[in-house]
Order: structure tokens, then sequence, then C-alpha cells
């Protein structure tokens, strides 16, 4: 089966291509950087030719709040559209957890806009709506600093490993169309005050970690259900722990 990843080059690309692959899948890394761009609508025509199911984890370059919105409607328009003509089953794209719950934030809007044109539109389809991964918890210490401290929230979240997100998407891509929602998260839930702070140790950050309810992430305050999944979610079985010895090496 010819299946082509969007965003086929990034983090969760690259494994959801070589789980695929290693299946014995025909498989296109669609990216700007190999000539397929779902914005401009570069190259889409050629790459789909053929292909059964379309797999999209591309993230915007840009989290500006006109620049995301942009980016998530006019590349899911184009790529949509492509799917069409070429004939495509199924469409998998990966979301966010609490994406409908966040939309005081530019970003999450973009992503809402993303899923509202998906489920609009006429190729069946799966969301697969991941929770926060383990390899962002630097870039969520970068956004809290404050010269030597960091401000964090308190709020609860679920967070999931990268590898464990890429098995759950390669499994969407190669399963029926759901035409809904499938979550997906790790297996502890925790304060992310707290997962910052064993990330933070575990790099040997001496900044301070400040736990404020108040921080902002991508621009909105969190409670403890914003960022958490519902019954029936999927679950990996990566420890945070487990993962932060892996990297380590």
């Amino acid at each position: 089966m010819k299946i082509v990843v969007i965003g086929g080059t990034g983090l969760i690309g690259t494994k959801v291509v070589t789980r695929l692959r290693g299946q014995g899948h025909e498989v296109v890394a669609a990216a700007p950087s190999s000539g397929i761009n779902a914005l401009t609508g570069e190259g889409l025509e050629e790459a789909l030719a053929g292909a059964r199911v379309v797999v999209d984890v591309a993230n915007s370059p840009s989290f500006e709040d006109k620049a995301v919105l942009e980016f998530f409607e006019t590349s899911g328009r184009n790529l949509l559209a492509a799917e069409e003509k070429a004939g495509v089953k199924h469409h998998v794209a990966l979301s966010v957890v609490g994406t409908e719950r966040l939309l005081g934030s530019g970003y999450f809007r973009g992503k809402m806009a993303q899923e509202k044109l998906i489920t609009a539109g006429r190729i069946p389809y799966t969301l697969v709506r991941s929770t926060q991964f383990f390899e962002f918890m630097g870039g969520i210490a970068k956004a809290g600093t404050e010269g030597e401290t960091v401000r964090v929230s308190t709020a609860l979240i679920q967070p999931i490993s990268s590898d464990d997100v890429a098995d759950a998407v390669a499994e969407a891509a190669l399963g029926a169309p759901v035409n809904g929602i499938v979550e997906v998260a790790g297996p502890e839930r925790v304060r992310l005050v707290d997962v910052v702070q064993r990330f933070m140790t575990a790099k040997q950050d001496g900044r301070k970690v400040i736990a404020d309810a108040h921080a902002p992430y991508f621009g909105v305050e969190l409670d403890d259900q914003s960022l958490t999944p519902g019954d029936g979610v999927r679950v990996g079985p990566t420890q945070f722990e487990e993962w932060l010895r892996r990297s380590a090496t």
C-alpha cells in the first residue's frame, strides 16, 4: 500500500515512516526539503498519485497567531483537495488532546481549524489527538524562563513519548478510518511543573523551578482538565524515567 506522510522528516514523521516501511509499505516522506509542500501545493499531486492513505504530522514553522492559522488552513485545504483528486481513502492527522478547550491560544485555534476542515471534508479520516511529548519538556522550560528561574503551570498533564505517539499514528494509518478522534497519552498523570522539574534535574539544570497556577501555556492559563484525556484513551507504555534514561545515552 502506498502511504504519504506529510511532515515525514520531523520528530514524529521519521518514526512513522520507519514503522510503515518496516511493515512492507511504500511510504513517501513528504516535506518541503523533498520538494513536497502542502502549504504551497508544490509536488502534492505527484506525491499523492496512487496513494491510499495520507498521514499529516506536519507542524507550523511559526507559532505566531496569524501565521499558524494560515499554515493549518491553507495546507489543510491544499492537502484535502489533492487527496480527493488522487482518490485517497483515509486521511490520518495528528492533533492535540484538549484542543477545543484551549481556543484562547492562536496555536490551538489553528489546530481546531485544521480539524474542522478534515471533519467537514469528503475523505474518511482518523484524528489522533496526543498529549504533550516528553521531548517538549525542554521547550516548555525555555518558554517559562525568567532570568535564572523557570515558571511553570501546576496543571495536570499525561505526557507521552514520541515513540508511543508514532506507534499510535502508524496503527491508525493501517486501520480503518474511525471518522472521529482517538486519544493517546502516557502512563502517568502528573503536574506539569513536576515533570519539567524532573526533566531539568536529569539534565543537571540548576535553575529554580517555580510552580505558578497562572503561568501561561501557548498563551493560555491551564486547569487540570485542559490537557488531560478522557475515558477510552490509548495509553502508551513508556514511563518518563525510562525515557530519561534512554535519552541520556
